[in-house]
């Protein structure tokens, strides 16, 4: 079996039990509505006045800059594992992802966004 076929089988039978799982939840699923499901809901407390209240974009920078870092950690470990078989060109190649990243640090932190006030 060649790979696009694998690929394809693979990707059919994930299509299939996705749709599967979808379809029995939406008919063996318990069913009822109130009021109170559309409330909001704090640690079994009633909420006082309004529930939106707005975040300082500080929390979501700081989010984003954690993503960025997972990902960057989650793409090395590939790298390290075939390490050998790359030679210089794969690490001239990871050198410069880190540089890119390490820029983007530096820009955060000169923005100061890494500063938690």
């Amino acid at each position: 079996m060649t790979n696009s076929a694998l690929f394809l089988v693979v990707l059919i039978t994930a299509l299939f039990l996705v749709g599967a799982a979808l379809i029995m939840a939406r008919f063996l699923a318990p069913r009822s509505w109130n009021n109170l499901k559309g409330q909001p809901y704090e640690s079994g407390i009633p909420t006082r006045g309004s529930s939106w209240m707005q975040f300082k974009v500080g929390y979501y920078l700081f989010a984003i800059l954690y993503l960025v870092f997972d990902v960057e950690t989650v793409l090395l470990f590939p790298w390290a594992t075939i390490m050998k078989e790359l030679g210089a060109q794969g690490l001239a190649c990871v050198a410069f992802f880190l540089v890119i990243l390490a820029l983007g640090l530096a820009y955060a932190w000169k923005k100061g966004a890494l500063i938690w006030k």
